[in-house]
């Protein structure tokens, strides 16, 4: 790629000014603070797990509470706040969920070559805290699916530089207190990595079954969480679900036949993942893209799927922009994202239990975008790097200096 100073990339390189920075830390330390005052406990989803934490803290099952949805070993690791003054939580949550945040881009960055302090990466991350508003209700909630923002990055990170068995322990963890990655298995089949995809597979089913041997009632996850998620929650968690098998429905189809799109709409994204695995063109595109197709089949049968679930593939997506031939190069990645525009009032979604429409629309047009990615062209990607060697060829680095 040319990195002249013409080029666009050649000003993207270069490192961020002040001003910059400025405006990245006003954009992440707002919503914070707002967080903080207006919140009594740091966030409604998170205080969900830690009500479960202090329940088990006092002998009691933590899925009494249905809407717990967690494994074993979420409890445990939530004990640590059930211990904390709601004055500290109001203020470390929301701070934790925006640095967990910023650690996924940041790893994100580096598994395409990109400097942190590039411009580029202050104004993508600039971007995705001002311009898209699941950025801002995962800090309000404080929801834990930034475990699963922040260890996709990091796993595909040791991925491309090689280390498939940490890759497997860090997603593995990820799975431990939320399992949403689990379906990132199937990028570990397709590399025939077995011994990452054991250390995915037993870590967090050993986490889960010694959590589980804590708990008054072990089996807990599977006699009341289970059967709550298949039938896809409570009339009120259904308004706010973004997958097709539940927005369909809402939208006057039969829930069976909701219910089928969905799963072919799901399946048909397995298969593009597989023939983008077997395409083999160089590149961390080919892991980033492979991974983020998984994930996006997952978000479009399961329940639920709320908006924020995107922040687990997007930011991977937006930081392979400086490479030729990414999916975030097409213009319908940038029309998937344009519902989610904050401030965008939409007809007849004014109302925010219709906002899941929306979320829908981003969630398949998005799919569609990584799937139909036209192929890098030749040479266009840098190559991937040997197991044990360091970071791929760089595409941003600083003026004058090339990989």
């Amino acid at each position: 790629m040319n990195t002249g100073k013409s080029d666009i990339c050649g000003w993207l390189v270069r490192p961020a000014t002040w001003h910059m920075w400025t405006v990245l830390a006003f954009a992440l330390c707002v919503p914070v603070v707002n967080v903080a005052r207006a919140s009594s406990d740091g966030g409604m989803d998170n205080a969900i797990v830690v009500r479960a934490a202090r329940s088990w803290l006092h002998g009691g099952s933590p899925y009494a509470d249905p809407h717990f949805l967690y494994l074993p070993g979420a409890v445990v690791a939530a004990a640590p706040q059930a211990l904390l003054p709601q004055a500290a939580l109001r203020v470390l949550v929301p701070l934790t969920v925006t640095c967990l945040l910023v650690a996924g881009w940041v790893c994100a960055l580096r598994i395409h070559g990109t400097s942190p302090r590039s411009r580029f990466a202050a104004l993508g991350l600039t971007a995705l805290a001002l311009g898209f508003a699941p950025f801002g209700h995962l800090v309000a909630l404080g929801n834990w699916t930034v475990t699963a923002a922040a260890a996709l990055p990091l796993g595909l990170l040791c991925a491309v530089r090689g280390r498939w068995v940490a890759a497997g322990v860090v997603i593995g963890i990820a799975i431990a207190l939320k399992p949403l990655l689990a379906p990132v298995a199937l990028l570990f089949l397709f590399a025939r990595q077995w011994r990452g995809l054991a250390a995915l597979v037993v870590l967090p089913g050993a986490v889960s079954g010694a959590a589980a041997l804590l708990m008054p009632d072990p089996a807990g996850f599977v006699t009341r969480t289970l059967p709550f998620l298949l039938r896809g929650h409570d009339a009120f968690v259904r308004l706010y679900e973004a997958s097709p098998a539940a927005v369909l429905p809402r939208a006057g189809v039969p829930r069976p036949v909701a219910v089928a799109l969905a799963a072919a709409a799901a399946l048909a994204g397995c298969w593009c993942a597989h023939r983008r695995w077997r395409r083999g063109d160089p590149g961390p595109l080919r892991l980033v893209e492979t991974a983020a197709l998984l994930m996006l089949s997952a978000f479009l049968v399961s329940r639920p799927s709320y908006d924020h679930y995107l922040l687990v593939v997007l930011p991977l997506l937006l930081a392979g922009l400086p490479l030729p031939g990414s999916a975030a190069r097409g213009p319908w990645f940038w029309l998937a994202l344009v519902p989610q525009v904050p401030g965008l009032a939409w007809p007849w979604l004014e109302p925010v239990t219709r906002r899941a429409f929306r979320d829908c629309l981003t969630l398949c047009v998005l799919a569609a975008a990584v799937a139909t990615a036209r192929r890098p062209a030749p040479g266009g990607s840098p190559p991937v790097p040997r197991p044990g060697t360091n970071l791929p060829t760089r595409v941003l680095t600083r003026p004058g200096r090339r990989g």
